[in-house]
């Protein structure tokens, strides 16, 4: 039987926190292994993970890093076979959630899963449409192959909730230890090229969404530019995004005619700061001061890491 381990990074986790551990209380199927990752919460999320049986690791909040932070919850369960990832805002919506997301690793081609993303009950239309769009009921394996059908969609998995085989994981160098985001992407793309699927389990649920802000929609895509120019290989295997990128403006544009038509301005106006961002972040931001970068970013731990990186060259 194959060993699985649960890695939860935290911060401050506050109010949702706990109904994520009665929601986990509840499963069919727990993990073997509990691992906490804290960026030094000030709050009771510690506290509460720990009377549920969870091991805890501490780390300063300055180091946190989105690939790097998983890979060392990796390393610290080294008899898990199955390594299961969750968000503090991601809640499991069902009982059998996880067993249902472990269930994909039987087929012994699949290196990665993910589960699908609800919306919040108190999601706005714009955090809503973008679940029901990324995260259709409809369950899906996909494999190199089919990236003619699915283009740079093929490598799509959200570690808000998200499996990997270790062996697979392993295989392909485990996570990147120092991206400004899409780690989870960036490890499934490296396992298609490698000959291993990606199943989406759109029977394995969470409710999980955001409602982003103007200023906080330019910045996240601003982020996610950076990413995809620094891992040029994903868009030159698998096709760009800009396909994809229509296609999500025109259903969300159809999706908010019909349910909630007064916040049409807002949605062609975060379309166009999207773009920017995103254009911004790929094309400029290596010749944008490190200072203005972070100023720009979601994630500024990202370039603070890197302010200190140059002083230290020095």
């Amino acid at each position: 039987m194959s060993k699985v381990g649960l890695i939860v990074p935290t911060l401050n986790a506050g109010e949702l926190w706990d109904s994520w551990l009665r929601a986990f209380a509840r499963q069919t199927v727990k993990p073997d292994y509990l691992l906490l990752i804290d960026s030094s919460s000030t709050d009771r999320t510690v506290a509460l993970a720990q009377s549920e049986g969870f091991d805890v690791r501490v780390i300063a909040k300055s180091e946190f890093n989105h690939g790097g932070t998983r890979q060392f919850g990796v390393n610290q369960l080294a008899d898990a076979d199955i390594l299961v990832f969750l968000t503090q805002d991601a809640l499991l919506a069902t009982p059998d959630a996880i067993e249902k997301l472990v269930d994909a690793f039987a087929d012994p081609s699949v290196g990665a899963a993910y589960g699908r993303q609800l919306p919040h009950s108190n999601a706005g239309p714009i955090g809503a449409h973008a679940r029901l769009f990324n995260y259709p009921p409809q369950s899906q394996l996909r494999a190199l192959q089919d990236k003619g059908q699915f283009g740079i969609k093929t490598v799509f998995i959200s570690n808000s909730f998200a499996a990997y085989r270790r062996s697979a994981l392993t295989a392909v160098g485990g996570f990147p230890l120092d991206t400004i985001m899409n780690e989870d992407t960036f490890v499934v793309g490296k396992m298609l090229i490698s000959g291993w699927k990606v199943n989406y389990r759109g029977d394995a649920t969470v409710f999980h969404s955001h409602d982003y802000g103007f200023l906080d929609e330019f910045k996240r895509y601003f982020d996610i530019g950076v990413f995809h120019a620094h891992s040029p290989w994903l868009q030159h295997t698998f096709g760009g995004a800009s396909g994809e990128g229509r296609r999500f403006v025109c259903s969300e544009l159809n999706y908010l005619a019909k349910n909630a038509p007064r916040l049409l301005p807002s949605a062609l106006m975060r379309t166009g700061l999207k773009w920017t961002g995103y254009k911004m972040g790929k094309a400029l931001h290596a010749r944008m001061p490190l200072s203005l970068n972070r100023t720009l970013s979601l994630h500024k731990a990202y370039w603070v890491r890197a302010l200190q990186e140059n002083a230290g060259d020095r």
